[in-house]
């Protein structure tokens, strides 16, 4: 079975990886999609979120990156696909997403969306938080993989 996980990915955090895999070893396959959202400004341009995501998930099968603008469950009629992927880390990531879902789930032909709690060792991580330790220079091994450290400093020193 194949399913959607889509979100910004601005940056892709160890907890979104968490959820990718666990989501991939439940339904076998995941299409990780970034969201062009227009209307917000990035750390990371969509083609460079997608490249980031793609380093971090070169030697895992099952698992395709894509992008997409509009709505999801347009996106996801268009991708033969009638599940989409959400993961929760606390109970008002809960009451946002249970709205979205709903609305999905009515939506024209509707997709069905799955919630997976996110792993306790990943509660407090946020593409948020991410950003402001590497803002001050700090250690961000806790919330990206390396290679997404790297490109966020990179790119918030020479701001």
């Amino acid at each position: 079975m194949k399913v959607i996980y889509a979100g910004s990915f601005d940056p892709v955090t160890n907890g979104h990886l968490d959820i990718i895999m666990r989501a991939k070893d439940i339904f076998g396959e995941v299409i990780v999609s970034v969201l062009n959202n227009t209307n917000k400004k990035g750390l990371f341009t969509v083609k460079e979120r997608i490249d980031l995501l793609e380093a971090v998930l070169k030697d895992v099968e099952g698992v395709e990156i894509d992008s997409f603008e509009g709505l999801l469950v347009d996106y996801a009629k268009k991708k033969q696909c009638n599940t989409i992927v959400r993961g929760l880390r606390s109970a008002s990531d809960y009451i946002n997403e249970y709205t979205l879902a709903m609305a999905n789930m009515h939506y024209k032909d509707g997709v069905e969306t799955v919630f997976l709690l996110s792993s306790y060792k990943n509660l407090f991580i946020s593409s948020t938080l991410a950003k402001e330790v590497a803002q001050f220079d700090g250690d961000l091994s806790l919330f990206v993989p390396d290679v997404v450290g790297k490109a966020m400093k990179e790119k918030l020193i020479r701001r």
